[in-house]
C-alpha cells in the first residue's frame, strides 16, 4: 500500500481480550493502524490460564500473620488473682508442670498482649513463692501431726485404748470426781495420803472391771499410778504454776493431775 508516493508498511496493534471462563480461547487481532482496510489482519488463538486467586490470599495472610480469630484470643482467666488457679494448676505442681503451663498459655494467647503480661506475672509471682519456701520452709504441723500418728511408737500406744460403754464411762468418771473433792475439801497435814491410796485401788478395781484378769489389773493399775504421780510432780515442778494456797497445794494439785491420768488408763486402756 502506498501513500503519497513513499511506501510504508501498516504499523499493528495488538488487543489481548481475557476471557473470564476457562477452557475457552482468547483472540488476538492485528489491526492497521489506519483502520481502513482488513487486510494484514490475522487472528492467532491461544489458550488462556485463569489466576488462581485463593492462593494468592492465602500467601497474603500467611506473610501477614492472617486474621484469624485464635491470633486474638483473650485469656478468659486473665483477671483471676490466684495464679495457681489462673495458670490452670494444683498448688503441689512441680516446677516442670508450672513452666509446661505457662509455656502452652503463652503460645495460645501470644496475639493479645495482656493476657500474655497475666499468665506471665502469674508465673513470676508462683517462681517467687516456690523460691522463698525453699529459703524459709514452713513447719506444716497437720503433716507432722499425720507422721506422728503414722509412726509406731505412738500405733503401738494407741492400740492399747479402746473406748467403753458411755455407762462405764460415767460410773468411772464419777468416782475419780469425789475422790478430787475430798482431796481439795480435806486437806490433811500429811496430804491427801488417804484419798491417792483410794484412787489406786479404784483404778485397779475398774481396770479388773473390764478386763477381767486380777494380774493384769494389777499391774497396769500400780503402772498407770507411778506414772501418773510421776508425771504430775514434774508438772507442778516445772511447768504448772501452784493453784491451791497452804503448805500442800504441791500434794494436792498433783493428786489431781493423778486422778485424771488413773481416770484415763482404768476408763480406756486394754
Amino acid at each position: 500500500m502506498a501513500t503519497s508516493g513513499v511506501a510504508a508498511s501498516p504499523i499493528k496493534y495488538c488487543l489481548q481480550l481475557p476471557v473470564q471462563c476457562p477452557g475457552l480461547r482468547e483472540k488476538r487481532v492485528s489491526v492497521s493502524n489506519l483502520g481502513r482496510s482488513r487486510s494484514h489482519c490475522t487472528v492467532s488463538t491461544q489458550k488462556y490460564h485463569p489466576r488462581r486467586m485463593p492462593l494468592v490470599k492465602c500467601a497474603m495472610e500467611a506473610s501477614f500473620g492472617g486474621s484469624t480469630d485464635d491470633s486474638a484470643a483473650i485469656f478468659p482467666r486473665i483477671n483471676v488473682k490466684d495464679p495457681y488457679k489462673r495458670l490452670g494448676i494444683n498448688i503441689e505442681a512441680s516446677e516442670d508442670e508450672i513452666q509446661a503451663a505457662r509455656n502452652f498459655l503463652i503460645q495460645r494467647y501470644a496475639g493479645h498482649k495482656p493476657s500474655v503480661d497475666a499468665i506471665e506475672a502469674a508465673h513470676d509471682k508462683i517462681i517467687m513463692q516456690k523460691f522463698y519456701d525453699r529459703k524459709n520452709p514452713k513447719i506444716d504441723v497437720k503433716k507432722k501431726v499425720r507422721e506422728m500418728k503414722q509412726s509406731r511408737v505412738v500405733q503401738a500406744v494407741t492400740s492399747r485404748f479402746r473406748t467403753p460403754a458411755t455407762k462405764f464411762i460415767v460410773k468411772t468418771s464419777i468416782a475419780f470426781i469425789v475422790l478430787g473433792a475430798l482431796t481439795v475439801l480435806f486437806p490433811t497435814e500429811e496430804g491427801p495420803t488417804l484419798q491417792v491410796a483410794i484412787s489406786l485401788i479404784t483404778a485397779m478395781y475398774f481396770i479388773h472391771d473390764r478386763l477381767k484378769n486380777k494380774l493384769r489389773a494389777f499391774l497396769y493399775g500400780a503402772g498407770a499410778f507411778i506414772f501418773s504421780w510421776l508425771l504430775g510432780t514434774f508438772l507442778m515442778v516445772s511447768v504448772v504454776p501452784p493453784i491451791f494456797k497452804g503448805p500442800r497445794s504441791l500434794e494436792v494439785t498433783t493428786s489431781l493431775i493423778t486422778y485424771v491420768l488413773l481416770w484415763v488408763s482404768s476408763t480406756y486402756l486394754i
